[in-house]
């Protein structure tokens, strides 16, 4: 094979997931891609989430976004509509503002996702460079996510996203100084987090603290 190219299935890939959600494949760091963000979901069973309620502000910076339902029958929710999505569809949300979520109709149904933002010069999402220490959740390996978190950290350091999962990790290894300390800043970036902190079980151990950010 050229190294001008790869080719894999999808099944090849290191995906991750837990009993709670679908699957996740990292296609874009797996492959190396540079110029646009691409990842897939599938879901196990039929009314499992593929894709979770979000817009594309803040952490998605205003991407536009294209889903592929490869396989199987998805049920978007797009805007406050319902859109059925058998096989073959294509949902293209162009406007960033626009909340949207999908949901699996049929066991292993798996969505393609595409995005970047248009006429920027493509980096990936704090989101999706974070991801990669989910693994360690479902093996309570907290120490090695914290470690790749921090990295991503030196490398991202204004990105709300790590910053916020590294104190969920931080959380959930017994380091509360270090964790207070990574929330707040993940909420001076993007306040929403402050909500979000509220009823995060990771959080759970940090949560009696006094320096735990309370409620607005």
């Amino acid at each position: 094979m050229s190294s001008g190219y790869q080719v894999k299935r999808l099944d090849e890939l290191a995906g991750y997931s837990d009993p709670a959600r679908s699957q996740w494949f990292p296609i874009r760091a797996e492959l190396g891609i540079g110029s646009f963000g691409i990842n897939a979901w599938r879901a196990g069973e039929a009314g499992q989430s593929l894709i979770d309620e979000h817009d594309e502000l803040g952490g998605g910076r205003g991407q536009e976004e294209l889903y592929v339902v490869l396989s199987g029958r998805a049920s978007f929710t797009v805007g406050g509509e319902i859109v059925d999505a058998p096989q073959g569809t294509l949902v293209f949300v162009r406007d960033p503002t626009i909340k949207r979520a999908a949901e699996a109709v049929e066991p292993g149904t798996t969505v393609l996702v595409a995005g970047a933002i248009a006429g920027e010069a493509f980096t990936p999402s704090g989101w999706e460079v974070s991801a990669e220490a989910l693994r360690f959740w479902e093996t309570k390996e907290y120490d090695k996510a914290i470690e790749l978190l921090a990295e991503r950290h030196s490398e991202l350091p204004d990105n709300a996203v790590i910053l916020y999962n590294l104190a969920c990790a931080e959380s959930l290894a017994g380091r509360p100084h270090d964790a207070l300390a990574h929330l707040e800043q993940a909420i001076k970036l993007n306040p929403p987090f402050r909500e979000a902190a509220q009823t995060d079980a990771d959080l759970d151990s940090i949560r009696a603290d006094p320096k735990f950010p309370a409620p607005e």
